[in-house]
């Protein structure tokens, strides 16, 4: 697994983005375990993650509502299968609006330049 943290900070909330690979909704659910055996990661408030895995799209939104759906917009057109990607946010006490989503957008495409999957472009 591969984790990118603290990557970004806006009035007081902040987000890391984390991913590796996964084959089934169990993998998904060991990757997401793993990264929350760190108690800081464990103690954020969404840990909102999406996938393709054997061809099926997955996604929790964790209570970041339509964050997910999005994630999972960008895996498709990046071509990423078989690889969680989690974006985490620990929330900062003021609403962001829709801000939430390009942050969210935006530490997806950190990750896939980082680790150089997919297509970038995304």
């Amino acid at each position: 697994m591969q984790v990118f943290d603290k990557i970004i900070s806006d009035r007081g909330s902040r987000y890391a983005v984390s991913g590796g690979t996964a084959t089934s909704r169990e993998e998904a659910a060991a990757l997401l375990a793993q990264l929350k055996r760190n108690k800081r990661f464990a103690k954020a408030t969404h840990n909102t993650w999406a996938a393709i895995l054997s061809g099926e799209p997955v996604k929790d939104d964790d209570g970041e509502a339509g964050a997910g759906a999005l994630m999972l917009q960008m895996l498709e057109r990046a071509g990423l299968v078989d690889h969680v990607v989690i974006v985490t946010r620990w929330y900062g006490g003021k609403h962001l609006g829709g801000d939430r989503f390009r942050h969210v957008a935006d530490a997806v495409r950190l990750y896939l330049r980082e680790t150089g999957l997919g297509d970038q472009s995304a």
